[in-house]
């Protein structure tokens, strides 16, 4: 079983693209949407699709998908399962869920993400991602928007996302290399652009530079307010 968790606040430009996404999927698999109390139309978006068991908590990623989390353990879910941390604005490949399902038998697999790319043609988003899949590859720290995947017993051995308000996907990801190395996937996951756009690409490809210098060489990153909510 994949266990799909999505957090949402205010996404209803790019959720329908995302659901979408999820759906084309094959295989045997339960969506959970998590919001921490958009005042947009998104509820109404979630409320429409019965294939979505929908889900309230504090705003936060990390609180929305450990709550997401706890809710397959409520459901009785297998300590093999996948979870899936899928953000609200990223498209899954077609063929996402039936290569995890190829490797659900590989016990040695105990994580994993995507490769990365944003939607659209500018150069300098490219090379944000560029430069993200390389870091990935040379750190092994899966980012939020790669779609990570992880076996629900170790997640829940790691204790889950650690509840601060920003980089609780890096702070995952240290915990995840105590244990295992996650396995990146040749497919791509697309993140919409725009909200980086509107941040500001330069803007962005600093916050992603600080990110990575903070991971490989423990340099301190900017303060929360750098890492500011852009709907």
């Amino acid at each position: 079983m994949i266990w799909v968790i999505i957090p949402t606040y205010n996404e209803e430009q790019a959720l329908p693209h995302t659901l979408l996404s999820v759906f084309q999927q094959s295989g045997h698999y339960h969506v959970i949407v998590v919001d921490g109390g958009s005042t947009d139309s998104t509820p109404e978006i979630l409320k429409q699709d019965l294939r979505i068991t929908w889900l309230t908590a504090p705003k936060g990623r990390a609180s929305q998908m450990n709550a997401g989390a706890r809710y397959t353990t409520q459901q009785e879910a297998s300590a093999d399962d996948w979870l899936m941390f899928l953000h609200a604005d990223t498209r899954l490949p077609f063929d996402a869920f039936r290569r995890l399902q190829q490797l659900a038998s590989d016990s040695a697999c105990q994580a994993g993400g995507f490769r990365h790319r944003f939607s659209g043609e500018d150069w300098r988003l490219r090379m944000i991602s560029w430069l993200d899949n390389l870091r990935c590859t040379h750190s092994h720290i899966i980012y939020g928007d790669q779609a990570l995947f992880v076996r629900q017993g170790l997640f829940a051995q790691l204790g889950g996302f650690p509840n601060q308000p920003v980089l609780e996907d890096v702070a995952f990801g240290e915990k995840l290399l105590t244990h295992t190395i996650p396995h990146l996937l040749s497919l791509t996951v697309v993140t919409d652009s725009r909200k980086f756009i509107k941040m500001g690409v330069w803007r962005s490809f600093l916050r992603v530079l600080m990110i990575i210098l903070h991971v490989e060489f423990g340099l301190p990153t900017f303060s929360s307010a750098f890492f500011q909510d852009v709907r």
